[in-house]
């Protein structure tokens, strides 16, 4: 009780934990960013074998693979990676981004993860202060992270993160944490019913399906955080963010206009930028077109 008496007295110190606690929280995100799609992949596989009365594989039952077994390993030598090479950033710059066994390149998106947690988490300490509101807003951020990561490499967003998130958005608004109960209701009805629609229409005029189920959750997930008003923000800050970057892979690094674009990553953008900014991008919004609000 002492520790958070102290942090919630002064910010700064509060803020530097959460960048400590956002650079751990980002290490064990890329386990799951890694592990988790494998882990449905291998539960899927499971279903349909025993829907098809198929036997089941003795080694793959045996086989325990969940987001704590096995340790984690060098993916070249196979390496057991200890404690000291998996302190967040600092091992990466330590190790000289190379395994220390076998001087393979480690990838340069492990750290990045990590130190890109950090520095949203330390600015969420910061913009909200100590409190209910930072707390959330750091689980969701955290959620969001991987959320990304996974629907930038599988075009997945799984409903294991995404529903329980939605529910504890409409959990958190029963006493207003970031919107009144009503408006996250509607939020998460509205912000799932609309790229379901808009979905349909896609789908009945080129017979192509445009979107995921799981972009329809992510979105009212957002409603149900943030009420009904940010749905129009967030949908258009990231269809803009999503056309600014997809003309740019096209364009720079030759990207095949064909191959689809994951639209999670810009959504999740797109809903961050509307949890921290989204009352004074409301309030420019309503000023440049001459309303009050």
């Amino acid at each position: 009780m002492l520790i958070l008496e102290y942090l919630g007295s002064h910010p700064l110190a509060f803020t530097i934990t959460s960048l400590i606690l956002g650079l751990m929280v980002g290490s064990f995100l890329n386990v799951v960013i890694y592990r988790l799609p494998v882990m449905l992949q291998a539960e899927w596989h499971s279903q349909c074998k025993e829907f098809l009365e198929l036997d089941q594989d003795a080694s793959e039952q045996n086989k325990r693979f969940n987001l704590a077994t096995p340790a984690s390993t060098c993916p070249h030598c196979d390496h057991k990676i200890k404690p000291w090479e998996n302190i967040p950033v600092f091992s990466y710059l330590l190790l000289l981004g190379r395994c220390s066994q076998c001087k393979n390149r480690i990838s340069l998106r492990y750290p990045l993860i990590e130190l890109l947690c950090g520095l949203m988490t330390a600015f969420i300490a910061w913009h909200f202060g100590f409190g209910l509101q930072t707390l959330a807003a750091m689980v969701l951020t955290w959620s969001l992270i991987a959320l990304s990561m996974i629907d930038y490499d599988t075009k997945l967003l799984p409903d294991i993160i995404t529903l329980p998130l939605l529910w504890l958005g409409l959990l958190l608004n029963i006493n207003g944490t970031f919107a009144s109960l009503e408006d996250s209701v509607i939020g998460a009805m509205a912000g799932y019913l609309s790229l379901w629609s808009i979905y349909q229409v896609h789908h009945l005029l080129t017979g192509k399906e445009g979107m995921g189920y799981g972009d329809f959750k992510l979105l009212a997930l957002f409603g149900a955080w943030l009420g009904w008003q940010s749905l129009l923000m967030i949908a258009l800050l990231s269809s803009v963010v999503g056309a600014i970057v997809g003309i740019s892979l096209i364009i720079i690094m030759g990207r095949d206009r064909q191959l689809p674009i994951p639209f999670g990553p810009y959504l999740a953008m797109a809903g961050w930028i509307s949890l921290v900014w989204g009352e004074a991008l409301l309030q420019t919004y309503m000023g440049f077109a001459g309303l009050n609000v």
